[in-house]
């Protein structure tokens, strides 16, 4: 018998369903609590599926509204729906699928898809044969709905269907959907296409099959009336250029000549689609071959896509020139996300690498949504690193007139072509900065805020290049102008401007010292000008700003400047704000540079920083004891604490002794060691390292109880983890010296597993070499019989590191060990020479153990096995090893000389 509602009840539930599209809070409450007993009766689910799709004298929203409820009470308890509750829901969906309304089809597809993806595909088995079926319907409603539902399973569920769990019934749909790529209906077709493209990127079986068949409708669809059908075929020759280039290269020609004309397509959707076509091209290894000769039109077309359109301008607010004052509503905030402490060396030569900052390449973030305008600068940027000078002569003709147009919207849109084109054309560009870099100068004054916030970004892409100039010719200019704008009426080039001037610190480094006192008046003045968004922006600058001049910082006029300020938003912060991780990570970085001049705050933030810990864990801990009682920490507040502290005790030394003394930071390091989060582990091992340095006195008694948990944590799976726990381990040995001998064995084995390990991050494998060298030091007779099995990674992973420190002890620790067991290194005596010469100036009694060692060699083999042996040396090293050892190597005249260099046995990068 057919369930039939009571009267009553049905009233009572049409009643709630108005109520909850009141837009009173209050009622809204009323409503959540009315649903919560609602739910207490099992066929409370009945009433809201005859609502959807029997009561069609009631108005659609309020069907569809219940057609949502029942959705989410699917997602929520469909286990606990009694048997016929659940059958009766199937039952009505499936003969309501053809409804005449949209909206309602609409709901009862997802309310399909959402029972589907309840592990109900296997439960339901004749729901996809009965979809299937209704495609042949004359009626359009009902082919329309179940191909809607079909599309909506093929999204949720595209892996199940291409599974035997299932009997693998795509072998039957995909040739069932490429029949109505030809259907009459655009809609129909639109629901066709989608369907199957969510098959491309798993390379599913069936699709497979049928590739040429696809590829071949998706032809015929190509100029199609409907945007949506158009947008479509984009969409799957996009993710067929990932998957299938094979199939698409004999078209390729005809393909890109389809994509340069969808890119201009009236539609933006279609044309967005058809923008991300040249960014997967892009990263093809066939691109420069099959693109070389459309760039003369593709070109224009990208440079064309970069103008903000009306709409983008009015979303932004483009016209309103002032909004200092207004204050930020919080879902302009994004969360942000602390990035742990790793320890890294310093590195021959080293340059600020801004690889990672190309990911927050645009400008206008407030429009977050991707859109026409950021695709085809994301296109013409990667265009431009496969093309490099090639590009040019298709651009700059265009970007002459772009550049000066009387047009604000034109002249904006030149700007950003320019920024796009830094990474990639940078040697071409050279030439014309000298005149261009004063014109973008020009434009931070614009009138226009969009036309300055872009010119603040397009400088800061071209910043590497003003910094190596003499500093009267663009640096001060530009610093001048973008410390102007950070103090702009408006906040999108305040942000801008921040931006751009934290990107220029990173290149100027110590540059920026004659400036400082301005610097700091600017960034200051900032602080009682922002609005809560740019002033997270502001924290950047600032911390830039110290760990790019260092102990310059430390003046007591610069001291007197910053600090106020940050104390007093340090004050006014609670614990429990998100605000805290910013300012945490700007004082981290304060901190490591005014070193001495940071004593006078530092035990208030100390403390601060503790009672985070100290707080995060008690939560943690009680979240895992009553997970139904509390909610689980936000760890980063642990983490960013933890890091400044690791800030503190690398800037104040040894006087951060008294605070560690009168704290219980060792017993809270303990717990934080063995937390189950990694990045948790990750700052602990950093801050223990530190803590080391600083006052080994308070970490002594714990090493028998920390070691252990530093070898379980050297586990290259946790790549930032293990190689903090590595760079622990080193200075420890440091500090222990011979007593580190029982520790010896835990660690060991681990480090020479990793050190031998293919594809290691350089960072890990530096770190490693240097703990192994310092094990070695203080304990040679308990690692040097394992010699052998690292001395060749050992030396070729340290011959590019500077001078330091950490380099001298570990080069010891390897003198000593080859004294031990000189057998150990005779295989790969040629490693050992490299990295000697890689030396720049050792100190002296370092540099007679490198002497003793290369002729105790010499010596033992005997001058002709010498000679043989030497001939192997790429020249740079024979003529290194002659000046600064007195070795003397066999030097071969000509051609045998050259052959006798290349056949050397290793990969020696000349200029070591």
């Amino acid at each position: 018998m057919d369930w039939q509602p009571d009267e009553q009840g049905l009233q009572q539930v049409l009643q709630l369903l108005k109520d909850s599209q009141s837009p009173n809070t209050a009622t809204q409450r009323i409503v959540q609590d009315k649903l919560k007993q609602l739910n207490q009766f099992p066929d409370f689910n009945n009433y809201l599926i005859f609502v959807l799709t029997r009561l069609k004298s009631e108005d659609e929203p309020t069907r569809s509204l219940s057609g949502l409820i029942l959705k989410n009470n699917v997602k929520a308890h469909y286990q606990s729906f009694p048997p016929p509750v659940a059958d009766f829901i199937k039952q009505e969906c499936l003969n309501n699928i053809g409804d005449a309304s949209s909206l309602i089809r609409a709901t009862i597809g997802i309310l399909i898809t959402t029972i589907a993806s309840k592990g109900e595909l296997q439960m339901w088995p004749e729901l996809l044969p009965q979809l299937c079926n209704l495609l042949n319907s004359e009626d359009y409603n009902t082919c329309e709905g179940a191909f809607g539902a079909l599309q909506k399973i093929c999204e949720d569920s595209s892996e199940l269907l291409d599974s035997d769990a299932l009997n693998r019934p795509l072998n039957i749909m995909i040739p069932k959907f490429l029949q109505f790529f030809k259907h009459c209906s655009p809609k129909i077709r639109s629901h066709a296409i989608a369907c199957v493209n969510q098959f491309i990127m798993d390379r599913a079986q069936a699709l497979m099959d049928n590739i040429d068949t696809f590829i071949e409708h998706l032809f015929a669809l190509a100029v199609d009336d409907d945007p949506e059908v158009r947008k479509n075929v984009c969409r799957a020759l996009v993710m067929l250029l990932e998957v299938r280039i094979d199939r698409l290269i004999p078209h390729m020609h005809s393909i890109i000549q389809y994509m340069l004309q969808r890119t201009q397509d009236h539609d933006e959707n279609v044309a967005l689609e058809a923008c991300e076509f040249w960014l997967t091209l892009a990263e093809q290894p066939i691109c420069k071959e099959v693109l070389a000769s459309h760039l003369v039109q593709l070109i224009p077309i990208l440079v064309n896509g970069m103008k903000y359109s009306e709409i983008d301008i009015i979303l932004l607010k483009g016209d309103v020139e002032e909004d200092e004052a207004v204050p930020d509503s919080e879902q302009d905030i994004k969360p942000r996300f602390h990035k742990s402490r790793t320890v890294t060396l310093p590195h021959e030569a080293e340059r600020p690498d801004g690889s990672e900052d190309a990911e927050d390449d645009d400008d206008d973030d407030a429009l977050s949504d991707w859109n026409l305008r950021k695709c085809s600068a994301a296109a013409l940027d990667v265009l431009a690193n496969v093309f490099r000078e090639e590009l040019l002569p298709h651009l700059l003709p265009l970007l002459k007139g772009l550049l000066f147009h009387p047009e604000w919207v034109v002249k904006e849109s030149g700007i950003l072509v320019l920024g796009a084109i830094a990474e990639g054309c940078m040697q071409g560009m050279v030439p014309y900065l000298p005149e261009l870099i004063p014109h973008l100068i020009q434009c931070l004054a614009d009138k226009k805020a969009l036309v300055r916030s872009i010119a603040c970004w397009t400088l800061s892409r071209y910043a590497h290049w003003v910094v190596s100039q003499p500093p009267d010719m663009h640096l001060k200019p530009l610093m001048t102008e973008l410390l102007k704008r950070i103090l702009d009426g408006n906040k999108r080039v305040q942000e801008a401007a921040c931006s751009a001037f934290a990107t220029l610190e990173e290149e100027a480094c110590t540059e920026l010292v004659p400036y400082l006192s301005y610097i700091l008046d600017t960034l200051v003045f900032a602080f009682g000008k922002y609005q809560h968004k740019n002033l997270l922006i502001l924290y950047d600058a600032i911390g830039t700003l110290a760990d790019s001049v260092g102990h310059h910082l430390n003046q007591p006029e610069y001291i007197q400047k910053l600090m106020p300020p940050l104390i007093q938003k340090w004050n006014e912060l609670k614990d429990e704000d998100k605000d805290l991780f910013p300012l945490l990570e700007c004082l981290s970085s304060v901190a490591t540079a005014l070193q001495s001049g940071f004593l006078p705050y530092c035990e208030p933030v100390y403390q601060r920083c503790v009672t985070l810990v100290q707080k995060t864990l008690a939560q943690a801990m009680m979240y895992t004891q009553h997970p139904e009682q509390y909610e689980a920490p936000d760890k980063d507040f642990m983490i960013v604490a933890l890091d400044l502290l690791s800030g503190l005790a690398e800037g104040l030394g040894g006087h951060v002794e008294q605070l560690v003394a009168r704290s219980n930071i060792m017993t809270l390091l303990f717990q934080c060691m063995q937390d189950s989060m990694p990045e948790v582990r990750q700052s602990s091992f950093a801050l223990l390292g530190d803590l080391t340095k600083a006052c080994f006195i308070h970490v002594k008694p714990c090493i028998a109880e920390f070691m252990p948990i530093l070898g379980t944590n050297l586990n290259p799976e946790f790549i930032s983890v293990c190689n903090n726990a590595t760079w622990a381990i080193g200075e420890i040995c440091m500090q222990m010296g011979a007593e580190m001998q029982p520790y010896v064995q835990m660690v060991l084995n681990n480090l020479v597993e990793i050190i031998n390990r293919p594809n290691t991050p350089k960072t890990l494998l530096e770190n490693t070499a240097i703990t192994i060298g310092r094990l070695g030091y203080v304990c040679p007779q308990e690692v040097a019989p394992m010699l052998q099995q690292f001395i060749r990674p050992w030396c070729t992973s340290l011959r590019n590191i500077r001078d330091n420190e950490e380099k001298d002890s570990a080069f010891r620790g390897i003198c000593m060990m080859i004294g031990v067991n000189p057998g150990g290194v005779v295989q790969d005596f040629i490693f050992f020479c490299d990295a000697v010469a890689s030396w720049v100036s050792p100190k002296d009694d370092l540099r007679d153990m490198f002497y003793k060692i290369l002729h105790g060699f010499k010596d033992q083999v005997g001058e002709e096995n010498w000679q043989q042996f030497s001939e192997q040396f790429p020249p740079l090293l024979k003529e290194r090893l002659a000046a600064f050892y007195g070795v003397s190597v066999c030097v071969v005249g000509g051609v045998a000389g050259e052959r006798a260099a290349s056949r050397s046995r290793c990969a020696l990068v000349e200029g070591g």
